[in-house]
Order: C-alpha cells, then structure tokens, then sequence
C-alpha cells in the first residue's frame, strides 16, 4: 500500500512539474530565420507563433514565390526548434523515468 502511495505521489509531483514547464515553454521566445534573414519568425516554446518579419528588400524584388518559399522555410524552422526545446524540457522532468515516447506531450 505503502508503494501505491508513493507512486501517486510521485505521479502528482510530476504532473505540477510539467504544468510548469509547459507554462515556462509558453513565455519562452525563439527565432528562426531563412534566406539569410530575409524572413525570420518568432515563435513560443509552446508553438504559437509570435511574429512574422520581412526584409522589405524581398518584397521589392518581387519574386512570390521565393517569399513563399523563405516564410515557409522560416515557419517550419522555427516549429522545429520549438518542438525540439519542448521535447529536451520535458525530458529533463522524466529523466530516469520508463515513459513511452510522446507521453504527456
């Protein structure tokens, strides 16, 4: 009884610890950019982009699709590295821990 206690525990412990880090990951700020800082997007750790900016010299040259191209390029990087810094956060919490991947994310 005294083990089931103790894991319930522990359980609850961990559950605070995430709920921190995923309010920590949400004020956190990241950057990426493409096309050598033609287009660079801001984005929380939680995922939700922040904002957009365009170099106005891309815009004057008028080529849409490599615009395209580069805010796509810049929106995936930058979910990437957040996704990536969630994922190494988290996993300082279940350090040691026999979780399968992706759980509580």
């Amino acid at each position: 009884m005294a083990n089931i206690m103790k894991l319930m525990k522990q359980a609850a412990d961990m559950q605070k610890n995430m709920a921190k880090a995923q309010e920590s990951l949400a004020s956190l700020e990241l950057e990426h950019s493409s096309g050598g800082g033609a287009v660079t997007v801001k984005i929380s750790g939680d995922g939700s982009i922040t904002a957009l900016r365009i170099d106005p010299k891309v815009v004057q040259a008028g080529d849409a699709e490599m615009l395209e191209d580069l805010v796509l390029t810049a929106v995936r990087g930058a979910q990437e590295l957040a996704k990536e810094t969630a994922a190494s956060e988290m996993k300082k919490l279940t350090a040691g821990m026999d979780l399968p991947p992706g759980f509580g994310f």
